[in-house]
């Protein structure tokens, strides 16, 4: 239970980091600071303790290539920010992050 409880408290501290830096003169690091691997290490620990250090290799390995539906993300936001509504911008790249996340997978699924 304290493990759970150490595990939310990360993800809440994330939150508090990134509001207080976009009200900040440097906001756009707020944008650096998801890619800290807070729930990477989480599920890393997990994985190793469940699975083994192969399983943790695996896992290392699919996130690098889960780096794709992030960049596709993020090129929506960058090309839509200022073309649309934000709320519009934000869904077209939500959708567009989920759509190659099932592309990456199935096809990581199809060379297991």
């Amino acid at each position: 239970m304290l493990s759970l409880f150490f595990k939310c408290l990360l993800g809440a501290l994330a939150v508090l980091v990134i509001a207080l830096l976009s009200k900040s003169k440097i906001f756009y690091i707020a944008g650096l600071v998801p890619l800290f691997p807070t729930f990477a290490l989480i599920a890393h620990v997990i994985v190793v303790q469940e699975q083994g250090a192969l399983a943790l290799r695996k896992t290392a390995l699919f996130g690098l290539w889960s780096l794709i539906p992030y960049m596709l993300y993020l090129l929506t936001v960058y090309i839509l920010a200022t073309k649309v509504s934000t709320w519009l911008c934000l869904s077209l790249a939500t959708v567009n992050w989920v759509i190659a996340a099932a592309i990456l997978i199935y096809f990581w699924q199809l060379s297991q």
